[in-house]
């Protein structure tokens, strides 16, 4: 079974174009929905997948800054960071 790569995965590369505070948006809207309970069962399902993928990529997105940060304060000059994944 082969390994699957950041270029095989087509939502990978839609999620590395959105910014943060893009996803955030996205996703609190998201929410919202889902919490007035007025969309459908499957509409709600859609709603939950898709919130989970934008969780995940500001989850990342916070970890590399952070990441950012530590490189930063340890040379007292910022240095990007490249994900060793």
């Amino acid at each position: 079974m082969s390994k699957k790569t950041k270029a095989d995965d087509p939502q990978a590369s839609i999620f590395e174009a959105l910014s943060f505070e893009t996803a955030m948006a996205e996703l609190e809207g998201l929410v919202g929905q889902i919490e007035s309970g007025q969309l459908p069962l499957e509409q709600s399902l859609a709603a939950y997948k898709r919130g989970s993928e934008l969780l995940q990529h500001c989850q990342k997105s916070l970890a590399d800054v952070e990441q950012q940060v530590r490189i930063l304060t340890e040379s007292n000059q910022l240095q990007p960071y490249i994900d060793a994944k």
